[in-house]
């Protein structure tokens, strides 16, 4: 066997909560909407597209959603500016632990999802 990209990552939201899921990620974020295939429309969630790759947000019932390690990982060009982009929105960062060849830090989406920040140093 040989996996040669990531096609998608799947992140779970609380069911109805797709407007939510846009505010953030389409506007807070800036990351653009895509249209789902025809036979999973009805399903909920929605599809959101980042370059090549895909953040699918499937809808059901979790609890204490905040307590997972599940996460998304972004690297960014610049990490201070998107430090200062989320806190005039109003949103928590939190460093991460230091790892070699990279800065970083975290948040929790209003879903209680952990989003990481990495740029390469």
């Amino acid at each position: 066997m040989e996996i040669t990209r990531l096609n998608h990552v799947q992140i779970s939201v609380p069911i109805g909560s797709e407007d939510d899921v846009r505010r953030f990620y389409c506007d807070v974020l800036g990351l653009k909407e895509i249209t789902k295939p025809e036979p999973l429309i009805n399903r909920g969630g929605l599809w959101l597209q980042i370059a090549d790759q895909q953040i699918h947000f499937g809808t059901e019932t979790v609890e204490d959603r905040a307590k997972s390690k599940r996460h998304v990982a972004f690297e960014v060009t610049d990490l201070e500016q998107a430090r200062r982009a989320l806190q005039q929105h109003g949103i928590e960062i939190k460093e991460s632990i230091r790892i070699e060849g990279y800065d970083r830090f975290e948040i929790r989406d209003p879903f209680g999802n952990r989003l990481e920040f990495m740029q390469r140093h």
